[in-house]
């Protein structure tokens, strides 16, 4: 079978703002076959990253209505394609890669698949992490932002959810992964928060487990216990998602741990913190297990932070007995000002890397 759909599908992907590097073995192209047939590969390439009506796909490519929302929407099951129902109205739009198409495919990932996608990260990790606006941002567990220093409405946890009308629980992809390939994370798997503006959106999603507001906040405690960092879009508006990850499974915290991307080119951060070594005991907590991304360091009778890798994520904070740790907010002038809104973030995304998808606007 030929392999032209699927060299184009990997073309429109690397088209797309969030990017999906070619390699010397092909193994993205084995990666795409495994998620899609060559029908569908041809499909996605007609769509855009604004949402659309079956009928105004089918117009704008001369194609027959007929047949095409049951395509789809089985794609939409499939996890290729995104699809919501704002006002009774279906609608459609394509998937970067990531975040995205790979994030999408926990009910079809395998021993096979997660092979295939350990050997493409690096290739995609090299290429993602060369750009800017990073994908995510920190949120810091709240409590340990002082409040002279009160953080913005998207860098907060409870400004998010309180936005929320729908919430959900999925087993963490990641971690999934990596348990398939034989490395099961001791942290809790089940942390991957889902939210939507729109109520009862999450009914029909496979694997999930819808949540009220109240449990979602819990879910969130029990992450920050677990000395799991939360991370959102990099967007100030619009967060659909807040992940809750660990050093050992995420894709962007093992790109710092493991391929050396430097931490402020991975994640999007607004804090660091400050170890006061008067009064540091020297227990190591911090540094074994809460930083998840090795941003503390041994001074032999005390810790220090090396502020380069540190994330802002506040866990040594919370977890510090002697209470020898705060965050600080950066100074203006070295803070990324998040892109308004996911459009934003794709435009200015795509300006950086040079890349014209004004055909899948």
């Amino acid at each position: 079978m030929s392999d032209e759909c699927y060299e184009k599908l990997a073309e429109v992907l690397d088209t797309l703002p969030n990017g999906f590097p070619r390699t010397d073995s092909g193994v993205e192209i084995r990666l795409l076959k495994k998620i899609f047939t060559p029908a569908q590969a041809e499909l996605f390439c007609r769509l855009r990253l604004t949402f659309e009506t079956v009928e105004e796909i089918a117009a704008r490519n001369g194609m027959p209505v007929e047949g095409l929302k049951g395509a789809l929407m089985g794609m939409a099951v499939s996890g290729q394609v995104f699809t919501i129902k704002p006002g009774g109205i279906r609608r459609f739009r394509m998937l970067p890669w990531v975040f995205g198409i790979y994030e999408f495919q926990l009910d079809r990932m395998d021993r096979e698949f997660a092979e295939l996608n350990e050997e493409y990260w690096p290739y995609l990790s090299k290429q993602f992490f060369s750009d800017t606006p990073q994908l995510m941002q920190t949120l810091a567990v709240e409590e340990t932002v002082p409040s002279h220093q009160e953080a913005l409405p998207y860098e907060k946890v409870s400004a998010i959810i309180e936005k929320g009308r729908s919430f959900m629980v999925n087993e963490c992809i990641c971690k999934k992964e990596q348990g398939l390939l034989g490395k099961p994370c001791d942290r809790p798997v089940h942390v991957c928060l889902g939210i939507s503006l729109e109520p009862g959106v999450f009914e029909k999603t496979p694997s999930a487990r819808i949540l009220t507001k109240e449990e979602a906040c819990a879910l969130l405690k029990m992450t920050e216990d677990a000395g799991l960092v939360h991370l959102t879009g990099n967007v100030q508006t619009g967060h659909y998602y807040i992940c809750n990850c660990c050093k050992c499974c995420c894709g962007v915290l093992r790109s710092i741990n493991e391929f050396g991307v430097p931490a402020s080119r991975a994640i999007n951060s607004h804090h660091y913190a400050v170890i006061d070594a008067d009064l540091c005991t020297g227990c190591g907590i911090c540094a074994d297990s809460r930083c998840q991304v090795g941003a503390v360091s041994d001074e032999g009778e005390t810790f220090a932070v090396i502020r380069e890798r540190c994330i802002g994520c506040g866990l040594c904070v919370t977890a510090c007995p002697a209470e020898a740790i705060r965050l600080v907010r950066k100074e203006r002038q070295e803070i990324d000002v998040p892109p308004l809104a996911e459009d934003t973030w794709f435009d200015e995304r795509g300006r950086r890397r040079g890349v014209d998808f004004s055909p899948y606007r």
